[in-house]
């Protein structure tokens, strides 16, 4: 058990408690963009160079929009993607950002504030929501408001961070110490990740204030639609206790009431890298969502061993706690190992990934480059090569020399390659998202799981109202034969259903529901090949 929370219930309990009895105006609002939606993290620094000088840029972002969606709602040819997420713009000493100098300018190799201006601007005319990364755990340590605190202990900045004339004992998650040593005098100074970020006290009141001044600042003056925080577990440390602290609870309830009262159609999205259980404590009246890494991890090892376990086991237990637009869902991100490599090269495996990710409940983000089945393992500028556009030495990236050198899959795993090829994993991708934008079912039905006699098949049905839809994955790589599905009562209306293929290709036998509501032995097909699935429609025929 953390220290700290000795006199507190799991993290499970927690939440129902509150869910139970908070009114429902607590609840985050639905924004008004999330039923359908899929979200794209872009790291501008690798999208696409506008300049030639080998480091991408905000108006090269521009340029590549409809590439992410071009707005034209009966167009196939983009992603269909409703928001981008962009990892740090603002103005750092590091290639990634997450050490931020000046929280209210953008970093100069990236454009101006004006430039970023003009991203949201034609964001918007494409149909997408733009979403910026906020770093308020710890600034750099280059930060001039740290400089000062360092160079003078009278500064009122001094307060600002955490300062100790000893090394504390204090050890990190990973096992390092989090005291480092002053490099201008014989004290320490509390950094959890790394000397070069230096955390924040949000002990002191006008730190607090900093946090809620900067969201206005991106969310009114700059136009941001929402904020990824980064890092959140760790805001507030109070005594032994390093993470998700009870004060990390209440800045971040402040936070979100102050968002709702500036911004209400403003999306927060925070990183909490913990069980189910854990995160659940961060609802209901904190940040709008959370990434569930938990269930990412479930997916992938599903896929990778073949055989289904409690894959859907976390989407359930969510499903009857929280609304679809509150838990965000990944395959990866900057910080994991890209899913082509997770699953080794598996390109059926990836294809299975993405259609299960995309037909699952909550709100997903997908990496850049991910669609592109696009390699990538760490050290972590090695899962932030530049986007594969074309092959060759600039991988269309840039005409001059990348920041980072490519992968070695660039020749075939790119746009212009995979665009020309219908079966490609991009224009699953493709089709998967402009589906779930279209069918109410995937965009915010009910999931249903199906129990199959064969424990290499996942099965489910989306259902909202009359639409339904069934999703049968054979994650195995040999065929299986005959697999049948069974529900418990309640799953549709009695009744004959004849099932279309909603990815093209074959259907599957009519269904029959019994009058309980109950499937019963449903052999959709008699033969799943190797790690083959279908998205099916399932219309219920006329009496």
């Amino acid at each position: 058990m953390k220290p700290m929370r000795s006199m507190l219930v799991t993290g499970a309990t927690v939440a129902a408690t509150l869910l139970s009895v908070t009114p429902l105006a607590a609840q985050r609002a639905e924004p008004s963009w999330v039923r359908g939606a899929t979200c794209y993290e872009v790291f501008v620094r690798s999208f696409f160079d506008s300049n030639g000088d080998g480091i991408g840029d905000l108006k090269g972002l521009i340029e590549k929009l409809d590439y992410i969606n071009d707005g034209n709602p009966a167009s196939k040819t983009d992603l269909g993607a409703s928001c981008i997420w962009l990892m740090p713009i603002a103005k750092s000493p590091s290639y990634h950002g997450y050490d931020v100098s000046d929280y209210y300018d953008v970093d100069s190799v990236y454009g101006t504030n004006a430039d970023f201006k003009h991203l949201v601007a034609a964001a918007h005319a494409h149909g997408i929501k733009v979403i910026v990364d906020m770093v308020l755990n710890h600034t750099s340590s280059q930060h001039p408001h740290f400089q000062a605190a360092l160079h003078d202990t009278a500064s009122p900045y001094r307060s600002w961070y955490r300062f100790s004339p000893v090394p504390l004992d204090s050890v990190g998650p990973w096992g390092a110490p989090v005291w480092r040593k002053s490099p201008v005098r014989d004290e320490y100074y509390y950094g959890l990740f790394s000397r070069g970020m230096p955390d924040l006290n949000y002990d002191t009141p006008a730190v607090r204030e900093e946090g809620m001044k900067i969201a206005k600042y991106w969310l009114a003056t700059m136009g941001a639609d929402g904020l990824r925080l980064d890092a959140v577990q760790y805001l507030v440390e109070q005594g032994k206790c390093m993470k998700d602290c009870e004060g990390t609870h209440q800045y971040l309830r402040e936070y979100g009431t102050y968002i709702e009262k500036i911004d209400p159609g403003a999306f927060t999205v925070g990183e909490v890298w913990d069980s189910i259980g854990e995160m659940l404590t961060y609802y209901p009246n904190q940040l709008t969502s959370y990434f569930m890494f938990p269930i990412a991890d479930s997916l992938k090892t599903a896929v990778n061993r073949g055989t289904v376990g409690g894959m859907l086991a976390g989407y359930l237990r969510l499903q009857d706690t929280v609304p679809f637009y509150r838990y965000s869902t990944i395959l990866d991100n900057h910080d994991m190992t890209r899913i082509m490599t997770a699953l080794h090269g598996n390109m059926h495996r990836a294809r299975l990934a993405a259609t299960l990710l995309l037909t699952l409940p909550g709100l997903p983000f997908v990496y850049y480059g991910e669609p592109l089945g696009m390699i990538g393992d760490k050290p972590d500028p090695r899962l932030r090569t530049p986007m594969q556009w074309t092959g060759g030495p600039g991988v269309g990236f840039t005409t001059g020399t990348p920041w980072e050198r490519p992968q070695s899959d660039s020749a075939t795993a790119n746009v212009a390659v995979e665009t020309g090829n219908p079966n490609s994993l991009l224009n699953l991708y493709r089709h998967l998202i402009h589906l779930r934008k279209a069918n109410s079912a995937l965009a915010v039905g009910r999931l249903v799981p199906l129990s199959a006699d064969d424990p290499h098949v996942v099965a489910y049905l989306r259902r909202d109202g009359a639409q339904v839809v069934l999703v049968v994955a054979n994650l195995d790589s040999a065929a299986v034969h005959h697999v049948a599905l069974t529900s418990g009562g309640g799953a549709l209306p009695a009744g004959r259903y004849v099932a279309k293929n909603l990815l093209g290709g074959p259907g599957a036998a009519a269904l029959r529901v019994r009058t309980d509501g109950r499937i019963t032995g449903y052999v959709p097909a008699g033969t799943l090949t190797p790690e083959e699935f279908r998205v099916l429609e399932l219309d219920r025929a006329s009496r």
